[in-house]
C-alpha cells in the first residue's frame, strides 16, 4: 500500500490503523527471522508504542476528524536515531541495552503526522559500511536475492521497505547510505541538502556529513515523507532556517525544458555495462519527455573517495571518543578494572568492531600533530573545490543524472576482506555528500539476472522540488528505464 492507501483506507474505515500495522508485524515475524526468509531487517520492535499510536489514529477515523497526512502509515525507523522505549544500539556492542531518555526530532515528527512506528532497523556499525554486513547484531538480506547484501549503511531501512514491512522508513546517509542500499534494493531513498532534516537525536558518525532521510516505494510517498521531515529545528545547531516547500505539489509541473546534466566522470571505466545501459535508456526517456540533455564535467569527482574518508574518519574519530564505559552502553570489567585507561581500553576492544576500529584509527592519524595539514586540512580544500564544481555545473543545468553505485549488490561475504573495494562502492554518491547537495535514487531497470539498478538525481541546494520531479518522470518510464 502506498501512504495516500493507507490513509484513505483509515479515513474510510475499509482498514483500520491497528489492522495494518499486526500486518505487518505478522509479515516481519514471517519473513524477517531466521525461521523464514531471514532478511534480518529489525533489531527490535516497538509493538505496544505501535499500536497504542494506531489505536489513536483509528479513533480520529471513528469521530470523522481530520486525519494528519501519515495516518497509519507504518514506519521503520533506523537503530542510530533516538526512540524512547526502544534500544539505539547504531548497530554496535557497545550501546548494547542503551535506552535513549529523548525522542529524536524525525520521530517527534512522524508521530505528530500519525506515523506508526513499527521499531528499530539493523544498520552497519555506527553507520560505517556499504553492505549491512558491519552490525554487530548478524547482516541484513537483501529481499530481492537473499545471497546478495542491501546496501549499507541504512540496509536494514532499504530491505524493510523493499519486503513490504513497512510503507517506509528512516535512514541515514554520510557518503550514500540512503542511496546506495535504495539502488541495490529497489526502492525510492532521498538525501535532503544539508541542514533540511533535523539531526538531533542522531548517533552521530560525521557531523558535517550525516544526514536522515526517507524510503519509500515510489516517489511520491517520499515527497510525503520529506514534507513531515523537513523544517528548522531550534534543538539542531545545523537546521536551516529556510522554509521547507510543498514538495507533493511540485510534482504537478511538468519536466519539458529543465536542463539535465551528465557528468562524464560518472561514466568511466569500472561502471558494469547493465547499469550503464539503464542509466543511458533513462536519459533517452527524459529526451523524449521535453528534457535538454547535455553533457557536463565534475572535474574533482577522481578525488571524492580519498577526501571523504580522510573529513569522515576524523569526524568519526572524534565523535565516538564519548564511548567509553562510563556513562552509557557497554562497560568492561565492572568494577573490578584495574584503572580507567584499562577500563576504557577494553571496553572499547570488546564493544567496537573492526571497521569502526580501522576508522577511528585512521581519524586519530590524519588529525595527529604533523600529519593534519598534509591529509585533513587539505581534504578540506578540496571539498571546496568539489562544492564549486556543483555549483558551476547547476548554473548551466536544473538537475544532474547519474548512476547510484558501479554495480547492482554483491554477494554477501563478497567484499568483507577488502576494504578499499568496498570503499569504492560509494564512488559515485561521497561527491553530493561532500557537497551537501539533495540527492535521490529511484529504480531505473533491472539486470537480466533481474536484480534492481538505480539511477541517481542530484539537485541545487535545497531546490529538493526540482529533484523530485525528474524522478517522477524517471519512476514514469517504467520499469526498463
Amino acid at each position: 500500500m502506498t501512504i495516500e492507501e493507507v490513509r484513505s483506507a483509515v479515513a474510510s474505515g475499509s482498514a483500520t490503523a491497528s489492522e495494518i500495522a499486526e500486518e505487518c508485524y505478522a509479515r516481519i515475524a514471517a519473513d524477517d527471522g531466521p525461521g523464514g526468509k531471514g532478511i534480518n531487517s529489525f533489531l527490535a520492535l516497538s509493538r505496544d508504542r505501535a499500536l497504542a499510536q494506531a489505536a489513536k489514529m483509528d479513533a480520529l477515523a471513528a469521530k470523522g476528524d481530520p486525519l494528519p497526512p501519515l495516518a497509519g502509515v507504518p514506519v521503520g525507523i533506523k537503530d542510530v536515531l533516538t526512540m524512547t522505549g526502544s534500544p539505539a544500539t547504531a548497530g554496535s556492542l557497545i550501546l548494547k541495552g542503551y535506552r535513549p531518555p529523548y525522542d529524536a526530532t524525525v520521530v517527534t515528527r512522524l508521530e505528530a503526522a500519525g506515523a506508526v512506528l513499527l521499531g528499530k532497523l539493523n544498520c552497519d556499525e555506527f553507520a560505517m559500511g556499504s553492505s549491512n554486513e558491519n552490525s554487530a547484531y548478524g547482516p541484513v538480506r537483501n529481499p530481492r536475492a537473499l545471497d546478495r547484501v542491501p546496501g549499507g549503511s541504512s540496509g536494514g531501512s532499504a530491505a524493510s521497505v523493499a519486503a513490504g514491512f513497512a510503507v517506509a522508513s528512516l535512514g541515514t546517509d554520510t557518503g550514500g547510505s540512503i542511496r546506495q542500499p535504495a539502488a541495490y534494493c529497489g526502492a525510492v531513498g532521498v538525501l535532503p541538502t544539508y541542514g533540511r532534516v533535523s539531526r538531533y537525536g542522531l548517533i552521530a558518525f560525521a557531523s558535517s556529513l550525516d544526514r536522515v532521510g526517507p524510503f519509500t516505494a515510489n516517489v511520491r510517498d517520499a515527497t510525503t515523507m520529506l514534507g513531515v521531515l523537513a523544517g528548522h529545528d531550534a534543538m539542531d545547531a545545523t537546521s536551516s532556517e529556510r522554509p521547507a516547500a510543498d514538495y507533493v505539489a511540485a510534482l504537478a509541473k511538468p519536466v519539458a525544458g529543465l536542463r539535465i546534466g551528465v557528468p562524464a566522470e560518472y561514466f568511466g571505466d569500472g561502471l558494469d555495462p547493465e547499469v550503464r545501459a539503464a542509466i543511458e535508456r533513462t536519459l533517452d526517456g527524459l529526451r523524449a519527455a521535453g528534457c535538454l540533455v547535455k553533457p557536463i564535467s565534475l572535474p574533482h569527482t577522481k578525488y571524492a573517495i580519498p577526501v571523504y574518508y580522510v573529513i569522515a574518519t576524523a569526524e568519526a574519530s572524534a565523535n565516538l571518543s564519548r564511548f567509553d564505559g562510563v556513562r552509557f552502553g557497554l562497560r568492561a570489567g565492572g568494577a573490578g578494572a584495574p584503572t580507567l585507561s584499562e577500563m576504557y581500553r577494553e571496553t572499547r576492544e570488546q564493544g567496537f568492531g573492526a571497521e569502526v576500529k580501522r576508522r577511528i584509527l585512521l581519524g586519530t592519524y590524519v588529525l595527529s600533530a604533523g600529519y593534519y595539514d598534509a591529509y585533513y586540512l587539505k581534504a578540506q580544500q578540496v571539498r571546496t573545490l568539489l562544492t564549486r564544481d556543483f555549483l558551476a555545473a547547476f548554473a548551466e543545468v536544473d538537475a544532474i543524472v547519474a548512476p547510484v553505485t558501479p554495480s547492482v549488490a554483491f554477494r554477501l561475504g563478497e567484499k568483507v576482506d577488502d576494504p578499499v573495494k568496498m570503499y569504492l562502492e560509494d564512488i559515485y554518491s561521497v561527491a553530493a555528500s561532500l557537497a551537501g547537495i539533495c540527492g535521490i535514487s529511484v529504480p531505473c531497470g533491472e539486470t537480466v539476472a533481474g536484480l534492481p539498478i538505480g539511477v541517481q538525481v542530484m539537485g541545487r541546494h535545497f531546490d529538493e522540488e526540482t529533484m523530485f520531479r525528474v524522478a517522477l518522470a524517471v519512476e514514469g518510464l517504467g520499469p526498463l528505464g
